[in-house]
């Protein structure tokens, strides 16, 4: 739906029309949201380097360690998920499924849009109050070192949810009809009264009310394209408030534990570390000395697309930074090639979904923190399942490719290959600083992306020299869209009954 008002909502004699001084105020308070969550965001996201890095280095260098580190780390690891959540909410980066109101035409489409805003402001209006308790709670319980009241920490939750309130009514200023809007608030009126009515019918079915609600409610809200997080927590809220007494202060505080988990903090640095490697220019390094190896033998190409997606995923651990690096790199070559562009898309797809177990995980980082199994278990574990992906692949390139010609490119010389490995070793020396770091004891798993980010800028700058740094705030600015995006996800889930 287009943001641009008609030229005849404007009346030279009687002023702003009400449709435009709506749309006006809407793009006023978007604004000011932008300017107060992307710049705090992206601040947050360099902070928390340097914060890390400076443990690592006190422990291991200065042997003093920094006994309040962890515990600010953690304070502001909230804030940054909460206002990362707030920043994709903004940018519409949240995950949710598309594939269905894709179909749909555009006024249908521009109502359930609608019809989603007003359901994240019914989730979030639910929460508001008892977030704000929850806050009031904390007041008089002090952290361990720094010595202030819990409730600096926990206030992001509630000033989080405030302000992704403000984001949803600023895009229902800017592109909402108002029938869209007042049929949406009636559908959920309608809702929430038959809920409270059916509530005896709903007690008597036992376990099997947990069916309505978080399958059938859960999927229906996904289907119509309603942030994941949202529709786990609405679900949640739904539930609680209809079938037990529980107060719902109670869902905030399962939020707070589910985001809480220092190592989760590595889903932010590995995001932004994966993204420095692709401005470094150092994912171009490692993609040259793979072309150099491999590419002009049949399909080489391929091969080197699965080569180098393995290997910068066992950097960034951040799936969208790898295929932001790789595909910019060979793709324009393979089309000259002659390689479909349909099919890339599909090899990189499946390459990029089979080397998600390669360590650093944020899929193994997610799941370790959730069911407490040990981080460093699950890496190990996540070898070999990327390994017999790889194979796989490789083999159903062979496959695809036997009967074409001998070479499609060509062949390097060894002072070419010589040449483009003494240039890629920077980079490719990252992976083993990283292991090196975790497995010596220098580092936590978390600590180990400080460290990354680090050596990837001191590189980066020395060796390569092409990082533009305009592009230094934009980079960390989806940083904190893409985590937040995925850290609200484990806090809604979290207060799901029977975890």
């Amino acid at each position: 739906m287009k943001n641009e008002l008609p030229m005849t909502d404007v009346s030279p004699a009687e002023g702003l029309s009400p449709r435009a001084a709506t749309f006006r105020l809407g793009r006023a308070l978007d604004t000011g949201l932008r300017w107060l969550t992307e710049g705090s965001a992206a601040l947050l996201v360099v902070v928390e380097v340097v914060l890390l890095f400076c443990n690592v280095f006190s422990r291991y260098v200065l042997n003093q360690p920094i006994v309040w580190g962890d515990e600010l780390a953690s304070l502001l690891f909230l804030w940054l998920a909460m206002l990362g959540s707030v920043v994709a909410m903004r940018r519409g980066e949240h995950m949710r499924l598309t594939s269905f109101i894709a179909r749909l035409p555009v006024e249908k489409r521009a109502f359930i849009d609608t019809l989603g805003a007003v359901i994240v402001i019914t989730f979030i209006g639910l929460l508001f109050t008892p977030a704000w308790e929850y806050v009031s709670d904390e007041w008089i319980i002090t952290t361990a070192a720094l010595e202030i009241p819990n409730a600096f920490r926990v206030s992001a939750i509630a000033v989080g949810l405030s302000l992704m309130l403000m984001t949803c009514v600023a895009r229902l200023l800017t592109s909402a009809r108002l029938i869209d809007f007042s049929v949406s608030v009636a559908m959920l009126a309608s809702l929430g009264g038959l809920l409270w009515v059916a509530e005896g019918p709903l007690l008597l079915m036992g376990n099997w009310n947990l069916v309505i609600f978080f399958m059938i409610g859960v999927m229906a809200m996904i289907i119509i394209g309603v942030a994941i997080m949202v529709a786990f927590g609405l679900a949640t809220v739904a539930y609680l408030s209809t079938m037990t007494g529980t107060p719902l202060s109670l869902v905030v505080g399962r939020m707070d534990e589910g985001m809480a988990s220092l190592i989760l903090l590595a889903i932010p640095l590995f995001v932004f570390l994966g993204a420095l490697i692709e401005a470094m220019g150092m994912a171009r390094a490692m993609i040259s000395f793979l072309c150099s190896l491999i590419g002009h033998v049949r399909g080489g190409l391929s091969y080197v697309l699965i080569g180098a997606i393995y290997l910068i995923s066992g950097i960034s651990g951040s799936k969208a930074a790898d295929m932001a690096a790789i595909a910019p790199a060979l793709f324009p070559e393979m089309k000259k090639r002659g390689e479909d562009e349909n099919e890339l898309v599909a090899m990189l797809n499946a390459s990029g979904a089979m080397s998600e177990t390669i360590p650093p995980s944020l899929v193994l980082i997610t799941i370790g923190s959730v069911t407490g199994v040990s981080i460093s278990a699950l890496f190990t574990g996540g070898f070999m399942p990327a390994v017999v992906g790889a194979i796989a692949m490789a083999a159903v390139i062979w496959w695809k490719n036997r009967k074409g010609e001998a070479s499609t490119g060509k062949r390097a010389s060894g002072k070419e290959i010589m040449r483009s490995l003494l240039v890629a070793v920077p980079a490719l020396a990252l992976p083993f600083v990283i292991r090196t770091a975790v497995v010596e004891g220098v580092a936590t798993a978390t600590e180990v992306a400080a460290i990354g980010v680090a050596y990837t800028f001191i590189v980066g700058l020395l060796c390569y020299r092409c990082f533009d740094w305009r592009r230094l705030y934009p980079i960390l600015v989806s940083t904190a869209s893409l985590s937040g995006a995925i850290l609200i996800i484990i806090g809604s889930a979290t207060p799901w009954p029977g975890r």
